[in-house]
C-alpha cells in the first residue's frame, strides 16, 4: 500500500500543477478513419476506440459535404442506389453504434466540414446554425452578439446535429429545462425522395408542424439534419458553489435543491458517504466577476498520468484490492475539492462563489483544443496513449422514484462501502435534472438523470472486481425503477424493453415512415432498439454479460473458469449478477 500511495500523492501534486500552466494535448483523432479519401472504404471509430461488442464499424465509403446542397446530392446517391446510410460529426462521443450501418455495405455522410453557417437573430432571440458546427464554435458566437444559449451539455466536445438527436442536456428544472432539444425551434432535414423529386429533398420543420416532435430528437433515424434553429436569452453570468456534504439526507433534499438552484446538480460519492451540492444559479451580467468552469475530468492530462492512473487500476483489479481502490477514491475526491473540480476566478480557483458569463461556466472540453506539436499531454480517455477505460451507465428516472432508487442503492453500499470505491475513482454519482418533453423520445415527466463511470477491461473476457455491484445497480435502475437509458451511453443491455417506457414511441415510427419509408436510415441496432426487440443486446451466449451485452440466466454467460457464477442480487434480488465466488465479493482481499 505505501507505493500505491506515493503514486497518489504524485498523481495530486501534478494536478495541481496543471493548474498553474497553460496545458495543450494532442488533439483526438479523427473518428472516420478512410483509405483512398474514402473510396477505398472507411472504419468509423468512437471517442473511446471501442463499441459495446468490440467490433469495428465498417462502411464502404464516406462523403464530406460543406453545402446543404452537397448533403442532398449525399443522400439522393445512397437512396438511388439503394445503400444505409448513417451520419457522423468530426466528434464521435455516442456508446452505442448509432451511427453505424449494418455489415459494412453502408455509407457514411460526414458533417465535419459542413459547420461555418451561424445565423444571429438578435431581436428575435434565436440562432440558426448547419448540423456540423461545435457546441464551442456556437456558444461563442452567441457570447460575442451579447446573448446566451441556456442549456448545453457539460462536454463541448459535440456538433449541434449529434447532440438534439441524442438528448444531450445540461441540469435545470427551470423555464425550457435542461435539454438542449427542448431548446430546438426549428430543424431542416434531408430526406429520401422519388425519383421525380430528384432522390432527395430538404424538409423546413417548424414548431407548429405535426413532425416536429420526432424530428427534435430522432437518433439520426428520421434523415441528415441540416439546419438547427435554438431559442437563445439576453446575456447573462452564472455564481457557482460546491457543498461537500454528508450524504445522509441525500433522498430527502434533491427534489428541493433541483427546484431552488436553476442550474444545480449533485455528484454522491457513495462509498465516502459524501453529497456535492451544486449551488449554481444565475446572476445579472452586471456582477462581479470573469470565472470558468474548466471541468477536471475534460482538461488535457499528462500522458504518464492517464496511462499510470490506467495500470494501477488494472493492477487493483487483478489482485482483487478493493481497499486500494479506496485510497484512490479518496485522493482524487480531495484533489477535486481543493481545486473545486476546475472552477477557475481567473488563472486558477481562489474561492467561492466563482462567477462568469454562461458561455464560460457552461460547458468545457479543454482537452480538445491542441497543437499537433504537443505529445506529452491529451484527454485522459484518448485509446491512442492507453489510458482510461471505462462504461458510461445512464439512467433517466421519474422524479418520484428516484428516492426509493437512493435508499436501494445505500442498503447495497452499507453492505461493504469498500465495493463502491471503483465508481468513486471517476465521478460518482453525477446527478442532473431535466424537464418534462414534448418530444416523443424525451422524458414524459420531471425526470433525473444519473451517471456513473466505472472500470472496463482491455478484453472482453476479463471478469472486473465487484461486477456484481453494477449489475445490480444497473439492472435496479433500468428494471426495478422502470428508469429509461440515455439514447448515446450505456452498455446494450440497458436497452431492452425500452419500447415499452416511451409512450409516444408509435407516433415516432410513424413519422418515420412519412420521412424515411425504406428505412434509409435504420440499422439492425437502432430499429430492434425502437422495436422493443432487444437486436442491441446479445444472444446469450458464453460470456455474454461480463461487458452487459445481457443479462446472465446461466453461469456460462459469466465466467465459470474464473470464479464468476450468475447469481441473484442482495438487494435487489430479482437481478441476475456474476458475482465472485471463490469467496464472497463483500470480503476485502487486500
Amino acid at each position: 500500500m505505501r507505493t500505491v500511495k506515493v503514486q497518489f500523492t504524485w498523481w495530486w501534486l501534478q494536478i495541481l500543477a496543471v493548474q498553474l500552466t497553460l496545458i495543450h494535448a494532442i488533439p483526438p483523432a479523427a473518428p472516420l478513419q478512410c483509405q483512398d479519401g474514402g473510396a477505398g472504404g472507411c472504419t468509423l471509430f468512437n471517442s473511446y476506440g471501442v463499441w459495446n461488442d468490440r467490433r469495428d464499424c465498417r462502411v464502404l465509403n464516406a462523403t464530406y459535404p460543406k453545402t446543404e446542397q452537397e448533403l442532398v446530392s449525399a443522400v439522393a446517391y445512397a437512396n438511388k442506389n439503394k445503400l444505409k446510410v448513417k451520419v457522423v460529426s468530426k466528434f464521435s462521443h455516442t456508446i452505442p453504434k448509432l451511427a453505424c450501418p449494418d455489415g459494412g455495405g453502408g455509407v457514411l455522410i460526414s458533417t465535419s466540414e459542413y459547420g461555418s453557417g451561424i445565423e444571429i437573430d438578435e431581436a428575435g432571440l434565436a440562432v440558426t446554425v448547419d448540423a456540423g458546427v461545435g457546441l464551442r464554435q456556437l456558444i461563442d458566437a452567441v457570447e460575442a452578439a451579447g446573448l446566451s444559449l441556456a442549456a448545453s451539455p457539460y462536454w463541448e466536445g459535440v456538433s449541434v446535429g449529434g447532440l438534439i438527436s441524442t438528448g444531450s442536456h445540461g441540469s435545470s428544472w427551470w423555464g425550457r429545462g435542461g435539454a438542449v432539444h427542448d431548446h430546438v425551434t426549428g430543424v431542416s432535414l434531408v430526406v429520401p425522395a422519388k425519383p421525380s423529386e430528384g432522390y432527395a429533398k430538404v424538409v423546413r420543420i417548424g414548431e407548429k408542424d405535426p413532425l416536429f416532435n420526432a424530428a427534435r430528437l430522432s437518433l439520426g433515424m428520421l434523415g441528415v439534419i441540416s439546419k438547427v434553429t435554438l431559442s437563445l436569452e439576453r446575456g447573462f453570468k452564472r455564481s457557482i458553489t460546491f457543498n461537500f456534504s454528508d450524504d445522509s439526507q441525500l433522498e430527502e433534499i434533491f427534489m428541493s435543491h433541483a427546484k431552488e438552484n436553476e442550474f444545480g446538480d449533485i455528484t454522491w460519492y457513495p462509498s465516502r458517504h459524501t453529497a456535492v451540492y451544486r449551488y449554481d444559479n444565475r446572476v445579472p451580467l452586471e456582477s462581479a466577476g470573469d470565472g470558468s468552469f474548466d471541468f477536471l475530468g475534460f482538461q488535457a492530462n499528462s500522458i504518464l498520468i492517464s496511462k499510470s492512473t490506467r495500470a494501477i487500476e488494472k493492477s487493483l483489479e487483478n489482485s482483487r484490492n478493493a481497499k486500494g481502490k479506496c485510497a484512490m477514491a479518496s485522493t482524487f475526491i480531495g484533489a477535486k475539492k481543493l481545486i473545486a473540480n476546475g472552477l477557475k476566478n481567473g488563472l486558477i480557483f481562489t474561492g467561492y462563489p466563482v462567477v462568469g458569463r454562461q458561455g464560460k461556466m457552461q460547458s468545457s472540453g479543454s482537452c480538445l483544443y491542441s497543437p499537433s506539436y504537443r505529445i506529452d499531454e491529451s484527454c485522459a480517455w484518448d485509446p491512442r496513449i492507453k489510458g482510461l477505460s471505462f462504461y458510461e451507465s445512464t439512467a433517466i428516472f421519474p422524479a418520484t422514484k428516484f428516492a426509493d432508487f437512493i435508499r436501494d442503492v445505500k442498503k447495497l453500499r452499507d453492505l461493504n462501502p469498500d465495493n463502491f470505491c471503483g465508481v468513486d475513482i471517476y465521478n460518482g454519482f453525477l446527478i442532473r435534472f431535466i424537464k418534462a418533453s414534448q418530444a416523443y423520445l424525451g422524458q414524459s415527466a420531471d425526470s433525473v438523470v444519473v451517471d456513473f463511470n466505472y472500470y472496463r477491461a482491455d478484453d472482453a473476457a476479463t471478469p472486473r472486481l465487484n461486477q456484481d455491484v453494477w449489475e445490480e445497480v444497473e439492472q435496479m435502475a433500468f428494471g426495478k425503477y422502470g428508469a429509461r437509458p440515455h439514447w448515446a451511453k450505456n452498455r446494450d443491455a440497458a436497452f431492452g424493453g425500452v419500447k415499452g417506457k416511451y409512450s409516444n414511441l408509435g407516433k415516432f415510427v410513424e413519422a418515420k415512415r412519412q420521412l424515411d419509408p425504406a428505412n434509409l436510415f435504420s440499422s439492425g441496432w437502432s430499429e430492434g432498439m425502437i422495436a422493443g426487440e432487444a437486436a442491441a443486446v446479445a444472444a446469450k451466449g458464453e460470456g455474454c454479460a461480463l461487458e452487459g451485452r445481457c443479462v446472465c440466466s446461466d453461469d456460462s454467460h459469466c465466467s465459470p473458469a474464473k470464479g464468476y457464477l450468475c447469481k441473484e442480487g442482495l438487494v435487489y434480488q430479482e437481478a441476475r449478477v456474476c458475482r465472485y465466488s471463490s469467496s464472497s465479493s463483500f470480503t476485502s482481499t487486500v
